[in-house]
């Protein structure tokens, strides 16, 4: 073993039902290092982690922990051996208190009783070390995600795990959550732990990472020290293409005096939205800017009637709408793509041919069944031009790769012919390159006359894609700029403001 690798993975291979999954992959960990493992979705990374993790078993190659062959069987026997992973999704039981999270399973014991002063004072002890004063024998649920995800870690650092995996651990976390996370990280990397770091947020690789190491297509496109690459060479590296190829996007053009397609005014309802007023034309793409909590998500609830209004009014298409559930809004013409795909999108169990179909045969009703040739054709036309990576359409839902979920997603409302989609989030956790044909598609589907409302915490990414700009804060509209000529910075501006002063037109 090279002095210092505290983990090796040789020649690693993994295949599935027509798909090689890992091609000969190289891996290695070095003890204090926080080491980022980067990939389009369906690269490979979450194969890799499953070998090492004992989900997957590997066709071919070794894993060698601290000099030692090892033989992962499963989750429980990868903590035994020392590798402990932390999920975007917090794996942990939210009705059991924060001490009983972290101890179950192994919980002190006294006279042949469950001793709970000992729990609740070291539990105390080690989200102390994370500088996080907080209750913790209050439920888990009681707290936010970013501390949900400190317990995890405090639950791996009290097992005395070597090797910590970090899987999409800020895809839900704010600017502060992030640092605090970073922060625990780096104290860990101190003590010696090894660190695995699987993000798709780049800024993110380059602020905490010592090592990074791409791959693609099942394959290892290369490792390297952090400061021997730069942000566009890594972006190439992950696509196998050009940056400027990438995003290389045309904003949608929308013509003069072009009518509306949704008009809200004045929709509200307590405690989820104050008074939000907002119009979008034929072909135009609306994003929305601002933090979380601000009101965006509730105002594309609301215009889909997953929230129900108690004032103000919809207009589609010159209509007068009553939208009192989302069965109101689909046969009006609206699809909605929720931010939360796994919870609120996606039937894991279903297959990619059902997921496409349901939003049709809802609309349509289901004493109508769809046939199942028709369903076929459905998910052909849709997994041919979205480019959905699978071996053919029986395959579940639940098995693809997120950026891919997301395209049968896009794909289910594509199918319905919308006259209105709501975008909430698509491209949140998914890949450089998934992004950028998500982005390509939405442009693609307002220059057919969609008008696309567009959800985002990327200003980026808003700005490059919209052409206006809906800026909210406190559940309010405070401000709309000019998607081609504003700034990130002015945008800012007006969140922190809370007001128009930075020369957005009035709300």
């Amino acid at each position: 073993m090279a002095e210092n690798n505290l983990l090796e993975m040789r020649q690693i291979e993994m295949t599935f039902p027509g798909v090689k999954a890992l091609n000969k992959v190289d891996f290695t960990l070095r003890a204090g290092e926080i080491h980022s493992l980067l990939g389009e979705n369906g690269a490979g990374k979450s194969t890799l982690i499953k070998c090492l993790t004992g989900v997957n078993k590997k066709d071919g190659g070794t894993i060698t922990l601290e000099g030692k062959e090892i033989q992962p069987q499963s989750p429980q026997h990868a903590i035994e051996l020392g590798i402990s992973t932390v999920y975007q999704e917090v794996n942990l039981c939210p009705n059991l208190t924060v001490a009983e999270n972290i101890f179950v399973g192994r919980q002190p014991m006294k006279h042949g009783q469950i001793d709970w002063k000992t729990i609740n004072r070291r539990a105390s002890e080690l989200m102390s070390r994370f500088h996080l004063s907080i209750d913790v024998t209050r439920p888990l649920s009681y707290y936010s995600t970013a501390i949900q995800q400190m317990v995890s870690i405090a639950r791996a650092v009290d097992i005395q795990a070597k090797i910590l995996i970090l899987d999409e651990p800020t895809s839900s976390l704010d600017d502060n959550e992030v640092q605090l996370l970073f922060d625990v990280m780096n104290e860990l990397k101190k003590e010696g732990m090894g660190i695995i770091f699987i993000t798709h947020f780049l800024d993110q690789v380059f602020a905490v990472s010592d090592r990074l190491t791409i791959l693609r297509n099942g394959q290892l496109v290369g490792t390297h020290k952090i400061e021997d690459i730069t942000k566009v060479q890594l972006v190439t590296e992950m696509i196998g293409k050009d940056i400027d190829t990438i995003f290389s996007l045309k904003r949608a053009e929308v013509a003069d005096g072009e009518a509306d397609m949704l008009v809200a005014t004045h929709i509200g309802a307590p405690e989820k939205l104050e008074d939000m007023s907002l119009n979008v034309k034929k072909g135009e793409l609306v994003g929305f800017a601002g933090l979380l909590g601000s009101g965006r998500t509730e105002t594309a609830e609301m215009l889909f009637g997953a929230t129900r209004i108690t004032k103000g009014e919809i207009a589609i298409d010159g209509s007068k709408t009553e939208i009192k559930k989302p069965f109101d809004a689909l046969v009006a013409g609206m699809a909605f793509c929720p931010e939360d795909r796994k919870r609120d999108g996606i039937i894991g169990d279903l297959s990619i041919r059902e997921n496409i179909a349901l939003a049709v045969q809802a609309r349509k009703g289901f004493l109508k069944p769809i046939s199942t040739k028709e369903q076929n054709e459905l998910a052909d036309k849709y997994i041919k031009a979205l480019g959905i990576a699978t071996p053919d359409a029986e395959k579940k839902i639940g098995e693809l790769s997120g950026g891919n979920q997301q395209k049968v997603i896009l794909a289910r409302w594509m199918a319905t012919n919308p006259k209105v989609l709501i975008l909430d989030e698509p491209t949140r956790g998914i890949d450089v390159g998934a992004k950028a044909e998500i982005q390509r598609l939405m442009l693609e589907m307002c220059g057919e006359g969609v008008s696309v409302i567009f959800i985002s915490s990327e200003l980026d990414e808003i700005i490059r894609c919209s052409n206006r700009i809906i800026i909210m804060r406190d559940r309010e509209k405070v401000g709309e700029v000019d998607g081609e000529t504003c700034t990130q910075d002015q945008i800012l501006s007006i969140i922190a403001e809370g007001s128009t002063a930075a020369g957005g037109e009035a709300s």
